[in-house]
């Protein structure tokens, strides 16, 4: 190794990398010193130094734009692959011939009711009980996010668009039916057409638009005509529910997640009762990240029950 090589492993500091690597996944130093727990001007320092001690420039910072130089691009490659090796470390130390031991984090989109899904993880846990869990509830745009940057393991969401680094499948089928609540003015009543909802108060996702991952909700909603203000939007169904269940309007949930709350009263199933837009939910990771042995063994299993079971089998009834 040469003398200046030398110098940039001893001097660097490996926080700066972190820091970059962060910058560049939320677009922004606002965004990454909120993120980071960092002031603005803290994120700034750090993105200097590091572009000091790099001797080019990483980002382009103009009002009201921002941009990866090519030489921040290849950095940033090679950022996620160290914090991928780093994070790793733990588990591939604790880990002995003997027992199957570690940790694996999972994030997952709000409400994932999949008895598929529990069903491989409670084989799993008899399999390999030293392996423990973590499950983070994200938005999916997030979970696609956190599993670009290696931060989870997997993902479990929907799918707003497709990533060629990242492979996904359909883990399980959901239909869409719209409801109301208590306070809503069409609840409990048998004989509500579609045309009854065109001009009444409308809550749902905020991915529910043509161009993100509840498009078939939203090209029903154009196809019906059903222009009644927004009156509330989230990206977690039990925040939406929540605003259901008030009465602030009528919206889309997934029928078989509240059938509970059908049955006690608290929602009330609004047309179309056939054909109901149909969503996947889809298992998503990076075939490339490095990963330890009970990640490998987690997705291998999941991998052989997908294969295992038809599409069909992982489909919620549409009623």
């Amino acid at each position: 190794m040469s003398g200046q090589r030398r110098r940039f492993v001893w001097e660097i500091d490996w926080n700066l990398l972190r820091t970059f690597m962060v910058i560049v996944q939320e677009r922004g130093l606002t965004a990454a010193g909120e993120r980071l727990s960092l002031t603005q001007p803290s994120v700034s320092n750090a993105l200097r130094r590091l572009e000091t001690h790099m001797g080019c420039r990483l980002i382009e910072r103009k009002a009201g734009r921002f941009s990866v130089t090519p030489a921040g691009q290849r950095l940033y490659g090679e950022c996620v692959s160290l914090f991928d090796i780093v994070s790793g470390l733990p588990g591939r130390i604790d880990e002995s011939p003997d027992e199957i031991a570690g940790h694996i984090d999972i994030a997952l989109a709000s409400h994932v009711v999949c008895p598929f899904l529990d069903d491989v993880l409670a084989t799993f846990h008899q399999t390999f009980a030293g392996v423990t869990l973590s499950l983070t509830v994200a938005p999916s745009r997030e979970i696609i996010g956190a599993v670009l940057a290696r931060e989870v393991a997997l993902g479990i969401c929907l799918l707003p668009e497709r990533n060629a680094k990242l492979e996904a499948r359909p883990l399980y089928r959901e239909h869409f039916g719209y409801f109301c609540g208590p306070r809503h003015r069409l609840f409990g009543r048998s004989d509500v057409q579609l045309a009854d909802l065109r001009d009444e108060p409308y809550v749902s996702f905020k991915t529910d638009q043509m161009a993100d991952a509840l498009w078939p909700v939203a090209l029903l909603r154009q196809q019906q005509g059903l222009s009644g203000k927004i009156m509330g939007t989230s990206s977690h169904l039990e925040e939406v529910k929540r605003l259901i269940v008030a009465g602030f309007g009528f919206g889309p949930l997934p029928i078989h997640a509240v059938e509970g709350d059908v049955d006690a009263g608290r929602l009330w199933r609004l047309p179309p009762f056939s054909e109901p837009p149909a969503v996947d939910v889809h298992l998503v990771h990076d075939p490339a990240a490095r990963r330890s042995r009970p990640e490998t063994l987690l997705l291998e299993a999941l991998g052989s029950a997908l294969d295992e079971t038809p599409l069909e089998a992982r489909t919620y009834p549409r009623a």
